[in-house]
């Protein structure tokens, strides 16, 4: 009898324990703090590889909280290591911290005014993808599970990433370079949770999906060569402009007519080509630059490989050579069934059950991907879209995010961190 009391006891206390709370007034009380930090980020963002500000204030910041902190990871990464104050496993949170080249045009106090030059064009720099609001969030998580550490059973590291976008041309960076430099070990991490807002998703919504999210993304660049003539007389050369339109067009054939596009969606997009200097010489040679964007891994070597023939075959029909290169820039934004279906109460219960909405793949891409090919990983979308407003798109010199979404997101990665650590 003793030992059925004494389990009985047991069960409630763990029961108990992974059901802790943390109170309300905890989360109102960081949201001030976590609005000046997003608007501080957003009106002094840094490029992919150059956050050097942007990492000292976080480093700052989760020094003054108690939490082991590591610097220059991945050259600005920042990493942060909350031990509870029980055993357990090991939890990674992680949010962006770069900012893109685009020149802002909405009328906000804390708008960006910071210029640059980026690949030899002067621009403007700006948050326009919401990663200002993905670093605030994360350490307003920081704050508030640093002063609960006698409700973790484990360990919290805080991932603080550069280079999302992709760091400049010649250099390495963002999640993989982090993988490359040992951020997923000492000590070894079991799950990874991370959110993007989204300006076309209502405030106080969250939507995720399990399996393939985002697609993996590859770089291709189509170097054609052709001979050079006179304008006046194309016959006495070979056209590469000509050929790289035919490519394109073949490209597409093989979404229209190779792919299956009923398991799941794929794009290929040509977005520069670059040739010729005069209105009245066929030049010699032609550059093509694209993207792929694929959600399964056989439609991704399907089309792969497809290209690597069509653009060889198509300029020797046409009396030119062609050569392809492909860079991947991230793989298959893919959620761990197994962790999702564990985690999507956590979601529920701080968001709503009818603000937890199942949505569909986008083509998008993100390297919090490289991290999923390691751990069991969840990704998903926090709203930021302004209820009774049109939406902004990512991106864009417009893009807007209604920062009274910020809360919600610091209290779902609160909440999945704890029930993940604390539920057997």
């Amino acid at each position: 009898m003793k030992k059925i009391i004494s389990l009985f006891a047991l069960l409630m206390f763990g029961i108990g324990h992974a059901q802790e709370v943390i109170p309300e007034e905890e989360f109102k009380n960081i949201e001030e703090k976590v609005i000046e930090w997003r608007r501080d980020f957003h009106q002094n963002p840094e490029l992919s590889n150059r956050e050097f500000n942007t990492a000292e204030k976080i480093a700052s910041y989760l020094n003054s909280l108690g939490i082991e902190t590591k610097t220059g990871i991945a050259k600005t990464g920042v990493v942060g290591i909350l031990k509870g104050d029980n055993p357990g496993k090991t939890v990674a949170l992680r949010a962006d911290i770069d900012a893109l080249p685009v020149t802002e045009k909405n009328d906000l106090a804390f708008k960006s005014e910071v210029t640059t030059e980026f690949l030899g064009t002067k621009t403007g720099v700006m948050h326009a993808c919401g990663h200002d609001t993905h670093t605030a969030i994360l350490m307003g998580t920081a704050k508030i599970l640093s002063e609960n550490k006698d409700k973790i059973n484990g360990t919290v590291k805080f991932i603080f990433q550069p280079a999302e976008e992709g760091p400049p041309p010649g250099e390495k960076g963002g999640a993989s370079l982090m993988i490359a430099e040992g951020v997923l070990q000492n000590p070894d991490v079991d799950a990874i949770f991370g959110l993007h807002i989204n300006a076309a998703t209502p405030v106080g919504t969250i939507k995720y999906k399990p399996e393939g999210t985002m697609a993996a993304v590859e770089r291709f660049v189509v170097k054609v060569k052709g001979k050079q003539a006179h304008g006046s007389a194309p016959w006495s050369g070979v056209d590469p402009i000509l050929i790289s339109a035919k490519i394109i067009d073949g490209f597409q054939t093989i979404i229209s007519r190779n792919a299956d596009l009923t398991e799941s969606a794929s794009v290929i997009t040509v977005g520069k080509i670059t040739s010729g200097v005069r209105f009245n010489i066929i030049p010699e040679t032609a550059e093509m630059i694209g993207t792929v964007r694929t959600l399964d891994p056989k439609n991704k070597e399907l089309i792969i490989h497809r290209m690597t023939d069509m653009a060889s075959t198509i300029a020797e029909a046409y009396g030119g050579e062609a050569e392809i290169e492909f860079q991947n820039n991230t793989a298959i934004t893919f959620n761990d069934p197994g962790l999702t279906s564990k985690m999507l109460p956590s979601l529920k219960k701080v968001a709503g059950e009818d603000n937890v909405k199942l949505m569909k793949a986008t083509t998008g891409g993100e390297d919090f991907s490289f991290f999923q090919e390691k751990v069991p990983g969840l990704y998903f979308f926090l709203g930021g879209m302004p209820v009774d407003a049109e939406p902004t798109r990512h991106h864009t010199p417009d893009f807007y995010i209604d920062e009274s979404g910020l809360l919600l997101g610091v209290k779902t990665m609160t909440q999945l961190t704890l029930d993940y650590l604390n539920k057997a």
